[in-house]
């Protein structure tokens, strides 16, 4: 076999995915296997946070190592501006090859043309998946722009064709981005398709505390969405199966992570958008070389230091305008000065930020503007403060309680921070929440508009 001059990179990339359904953070239905040991072989992020709770937005992240507010691209809809540089451009200016299958959400065009593919060399993906495709109808677009329809329930279907891609490359260094739908729902029916029988297995199951507490649509859809994090789990030990069998698992750098969580309606009225763990907050994993060793890295990571970290990871140099870190000096034990807490934009239902720490959740809320219309505020209103050591599901509003108000400046000067550095040039200003007695609790609007 050739002896190629750098890993293989490829990103499993899902949507919608919960960190708390990997058994390595306490579910114990066992529907990560393949997950957890390879986090446990690799290195785990086991504080990993997207910087955007919306498909587009936080997909346009990942692809340039900037925010969504610094590309323009902060709601669905709005495509890569002409000539963002992407991730594809920086491995194809290396000499790798390049491929992207599954869903894009970075075009608002179906199908998508060529110059708006972020330079991808070989495509077979759709704009929004979740319309151009069911569960069992699996419709993508290749490179030609025709309509290509493949065999079995749509996360089989994507993985043989990921499969196809990595045994046709094997003698090229290639960067394959393989971007699922699922865990996300199917928006035509409302509903969570998992294969068949795959549901069934996980009717009346474990809940987590926070869906327990809220209930939403958890009792309707939560056995589905189980049933689909399973078959992608497979997926995952299907891929890894393949790039060992090709004798290509030494030298193959794999990232497993997700664009954001999901709170089945019980933070708003659909299932992302909030400032809360359940859709912040994601399950990641990296192996491949620089990664081996089953090391945990508790500081807390952002999906903004991925593309900085596959890149360093690859031996190509880290632009300077990329807005992350790379953790590669984290895997390695060398970095003494990792910022304490990760930052998050919110946009559409809302205009939101938030800074969160090992310890604390600070959110604040712009009232007067548009999520669609408006990337950001010079005015914005505290909406919530949570004590993650004792409330960890996010069931108790601190905020505006005189307790805690010095803990609420020190969060807003933190939040005020991180804005100025993710080049949220405004200096905007944060009112005080209405001060609440000792023993009374904020009502539960503040709580699900945040």
């Amino acid at each position: 076999m050739t002896q190629q001059q750098g890993p293989n990179v490829i990103v499993f990339f899902t949507d919608q995915q919960r960190w708390d359904t990997s058994g390595l953070h306490g579910n114990p239905l066992g529907l990560m296997p393949n997950f957890d040991r390879m986090a446990l072989q690799g290195a785990h992020l086991t504080q990993s946070f997207t910087c955007q709770p919306v498909c587009g937005p936080a997909r346009s992240c990942l692809q340039t190592g900037k925010y969504a507010t610094t590309t323009g691209c902060f709601v669905n809809g709005i495509p890569l501006p002409e000539g963002t540089q992407t991730l594809a451009d920086y491995f194809n200016k290396a000499g790798y090859h390049t491929g992207y299958i599954g869903k894009w959400h970075l075009a608002s065009e179906e199908p998508v043309p060529v110059e708006k593919r972020g330079g991808y060399q070989e495509w077979l993906a759709a704009d929004v998946l979740e319309f151009s495709s069911d569960s069992y109808n699996t419709v993508l677009y290749d490179n030609d722009n025709k309509p290509v329809k493949l065999p079995g329930y749509r996360v089989d279907a994507m993985t043989d064709a990921a499969i196809r891609y990595i045994d046709r490359h094997q003698e090229d260094p290639f960067f394959l981005f393989v971007s699922f739908l699922e865990p996300h729902h199917q928006n035509h029916r409302d509903d969570y398709p998992a294969p068949d029988g795959y549901r069934e297995r996980y009717t009346g199951a474990w809940i987590p505390p926070d869906l327990a507490a809220l209930g939403g649509s958890t009792y309707q859809h939560i056995a589905g969405y189980y049933g689909m994090v399973k078959k992608l789990d497979e997926a995952l030990g299907r891929m890894l199966d393949a790039l060992k069998s090709l004798q290509l698992d030494e030298n193959t750098i794999v990232l497993f992570t997700s664009d954001h969580g999901c709170h089945f309606k019980t933070r708003n009225d659909e299932y992302k958008r909030s400032g809360h763990d359940a859709s912040i907050r994601v399950p990641t994993a990296i192996t491949g070389p620089g990664f081996f060793g089953g090391r945990q890295i508790r500081e807390l990571v952002s999906l903004i230091d991925l593309p900085p970290t596959l890149l360093d990871a690859a031996g190509i140099p880290v632009p300077e305008d990329m807005q992350g870190r790379s953790i590669l000096q984290l895997v390695r034990g060398t970095d003494e000065e990792w910022p304490e807490e990760v930052f998050v934009q919110i946009s559409e239902t809302q205009v939101g930020r938030v800074v969160r720490t090992t310890r604390w959740k600070y959110g604040v809320t712009a009232p007067m503007q548009d999520g669609f219309k408006d990337p950001g505020s010079n005015h914005y209103v505290e909406s919530y403060l949570y004590d993650l050591l004792s409330d960890p599901y996010e069931l108790t509003n601190l905020i505006g309680l005189e307790s805690h108000r010095t803990v609420a400046d020190v969060m807003k000067a933190r939040l005020l921070t991180r804005m100025h550095q993710a080049g949220e040039h405004t200096q905007p200003t944060i009112e005080d929440a209405p001060v609440i007695m000792a023993g009374q609790r904020r009502v539960s609007q503040d709580e699900v508009m945040c």
